[in-house]
């Protein structure tokens, strides 16, 4: 398989992308997906969610205070 970056992977085999999907060659081709949860359901007037690609995770914290984490209700991924 040849992905996006132009890389040869083998049939069979998995990766994780710099933008932190997970990806597997097969027969059929390509297929990729998110490895993360992004967070949905949060107060975002008081609150915002921030990226982190070495984790591939996010955070959701005051926006005034980034040391305060915020709850979060609900995630999709």
């Amino acid at each position: 398989c040849l992905d996006e970056e132009g890389k040869v992977h083998e049939f069979d085999s998995r990766w994780r992308t710099e933008d932190c999907d997970d990806c597997s060659c097969s027969r059929n081709g390509i297929g990729c997906c998110t490895s993360y949860m992004t967070p949905v359901d949060f107060d975002e007037e008081k609150c915002e969610s921030i990226f982190n690609k070495e984790t591939c995770s996010y955070k959701v914290v005051e926006k005034d205070d980034h040391s305060k984490e915020c709850p979060v209700h609900s995630w999709v991924g």
